[in-house]
Order: C-alpha cells, then structure tokens, then sequence
C-alpha cells in the first residue's frame, strides 16, 4: 500500500477546477505517492521522466522531508511517518505550454511542495519551500493578487508571499493569455537573472529606487479596483524588466516580433478610447498576457482575430472562459492601422484570477496508477 495526493495549483493568472467554485484554463496537476516498495524518488513531468537530482527539486524534497521530520520531533499529531522513510514517486502534468514564459515553473513546484506538505503531514507557511524551487512559485502557494516580500535575511529564508487580496476581490477583471509560441525559451528565467544581476546597471536601480514604490501603487490600485493605475503599472513594469533584458550583457531577448505587435496593438486600441481599455505584460518569454475588464473582452478579443487572423486548420483558437462573438467596427479597425500578421499567434487562453491550492479527492483523477508509476493518460 501506498499513500496518495493530488492537488491542483496555478499561475498567478490561472483558475480552479470543477470542485472548486471556478473552471480551470490553465493549471498543473500533481500526484505524488510514497510506499516501501519504492527503490528510489522518481519524478515524471509531461509524460517524460525527469532527473530527480535536479538541484532545485532536491531542495524542495529536503526541505519538506526536514519540516516533518520536525514536527516529529516535537511531538505534533497527525504526521505521515511513511513519508519520512519512503521513497517518493511524483507526476506532474500541465496543460498549458511549459518552459515558455508563462510560470509553468512557479505553477509546478508551488503544487509539488503543496502535495508533499500533504503527504508528510506538514503544516504551516510553505511559500518559502516553494521559493526553492522557482522564486515565483511562492506567490503560487496563495490565490488572488499577492505579493512577493524580500525580507531581512542574506539567505532569504524570511521571503516569503502574502495575500493582498482574495480571488473573489475583483470579479471583473479577465486575463486573456495569448499563446506566440509554446517553444522552450533559449534563456532560462533562473540563469537570465543571475547573468541580469552581474551585468545590468539597471537591475540595480530597479530593486533599490523603482519596485518599493511601484509595489505600494500597484496594490493600492488593486484594493481600490482602478483599472486605469492597474493598467499602467503593469505595462510600465513589462517594458523595464525588458529593458533589463536588453541592458544584460550579452542581452537577452525574450520578446519577439509578435510581441513587439502585440505592444503596439494594445496601445493604438487604448489610445482610440483615450483610457486604459487592456494591459500587457510580458515575462521571460514571446507569451503575452492581456488584463481587461469584462465589458471590454469580446471586442478586444475580435480586434485580436483581425490582426493575428487564426489558421484555417479546425484547431479552437479561444479556449477557457467563453467568449461572445462581436463585429469590429471600421472606425477602430482603421483606428489601429496595422497590417494582419498572419501566424502570429496561436491561440488564445480566456480565464481569470482564481484561489490558491486544490485538493483533487476523485482518485480516478490521480496521475499515478496503484503500482506507483504513471496511468497512459497522464
């Protein structure tokens, strides 16, 4: 016998499944199980199995194994002591694009330190286990909008996320994701930074004089539900840490020219309103994500369709959260006044802001079969 979790975490823009009051467009699903019969801790991803002596992921085994251990130790009820001495097996599938810019890192280690948590009976804070694994995978630990703190510590054990407020907060809000490429990036998030932190003048101009301030607008700005400073703190923030990028020696280039399209589509549609109808914002990656309201989401989304016309080829274009077709008036096409790219995105993920970590009880559900190893379908 075996024992088994499975729970459902998300990126910062992601939903919730059928369980929870929330459908889930974008989420990683992760099963893991521990039993005496395993010789060793495997670890499959995507249906392929991976190097489970990757330096992040070990830490993150060690860290958890270390809590229960301790909560042992001191005496606390309720502690799984076969996942103290057991080898694990772990299955993690996304069904967004991986390793593309779009927190599939941040998504997957924020679910695999949730399930083990679970499965070795540790309780309390674990958005800094998770920042082992990927720094924004902290933020992943909670819904809704939340906020990376930096802390006092040199080794940054005291950095951890705090929720600013809940998913149910802003109800209005849409996030449209659209999908340039689901390659793998050339530059890792993890290795651009570091290069970013020993070459870039701006960096630190960023962390000491911009984020601190821009942190205390942008929260602000959500507690007050204004789209407008929303809007344009996020699109601010995009461009500098592209310029970052840019600024790294040698320099990274994320962005490519369907982004740069992207940017400007945003842009000549804010300025025909004259007010801030849709954000950008980029991270390490070609992958735009749009913040808008709901009343604006069906024309923005038709606007979109005119200018990336999608392939013929029958595959669904807008998938997630429903969307009503509209008509694009001539006034806003000529208005905007760019040329079709045609290709240029694949396709589009319509979703929300949604909550935190979701058990998935159903064990047909579960990613790993009784054996321990991964089901077909997974």
């Amino acid at each position: 016998m075996y024992s088994t979790h499975q729970f459902i975490a998300e990126c910062y823009f992601a939903s919730r499944p059928e369980m929870c009051p929330y459908p889930f467009q974008l989420k990683t699903t992760t099963t893991v199980a521990c039993s005496r019969s395993f010789q060793e801790d495997r670890i499959w991803l995507n249906g392929k199995e991976e190097d489970i002596n990757q330096p992040r992921l070990q830490s993150c085994l060690r860290e958890i194994r270390r809590l229960a251990r301790k909560r042992r130790s001191d005496g606390e009820g309720g502690v799984d002591l076969a996942g103290l001495s057991h080898k694990v097996h772990i299955c993690s599938v996304n069904n967004f694009p991986t390793a593309a810019g779009l927190a599939s890192s941040a998504a997957g280690y924020a679910c695999l330190v949730y399930t083990l948590a679970r499965v070795m009976g540790v309780e309390g804070e674990l958005s800094a286990v998770a920042r082992q694994g990927s720094g924004s995978a902290c933020r992943s630990m909670y819904g809704g909008f939340v906020q990376w703190i930096m802390g006092q510590r040199e080794d940054g054990k005291d950095s951890v996320a705090q929720q600013v407020e809940p998913e149910t907060h802003w109800p209005e809000l849409r996030i449209l994701v659209l999908v340039v490429s689901a390659e793998r990036k050339p530059v890792g998030s993890t290795s651009g930074m570091q290069t970013s932190v020993e070459t870039s003048s701006l960096l630190k101009h960023r962390s000491d004089s911009v984020v601190p301030a821009r942190m205390k607008e942008m929260i602000d700005a959500v507690h007050r539900k204004d789209f407008a400073a929303f809007a344009e703190l996020t699109m601010k923030d995009s461009n500098q840490f592209h310029a970052i990028c840019l600024d790294t020696y040698p320099p990274i280039f994320y962005l490519n020219d369907v982004s740069r399209h992207i940017i400007n589509l945003v842009h000549h549609y804010n300025q025909h309103y004259r007010e801030a109808r849709v954000a950008y914002t980029f991270d390490a990656g070609p992958n735009a994500v749009i913040y808008t309201l709901q009343q604006h989401v069906d024309e923005f989304l038709q606007v979109v369709k005119h200018f990336f016309p999608p392939e013929t080829n029958g595959g669904q274009f807008v998938k997630g959260l429903p969307v009503a077709s509209t008509t694009l008036t001539e006034e806003l096409r000529q208005a905007i006044g760019m040329e079709p790219m045609v290709k240029g995105i694949s396709y589009i993920i319509s979703t929300k802001a949604g909550p935190g970590p979701c058990i998935v009880e159903e064990p047909s559900q579960h990613l790993l079969g009784s054996d321990g190893l991964p089901k077909e379908s997974a």
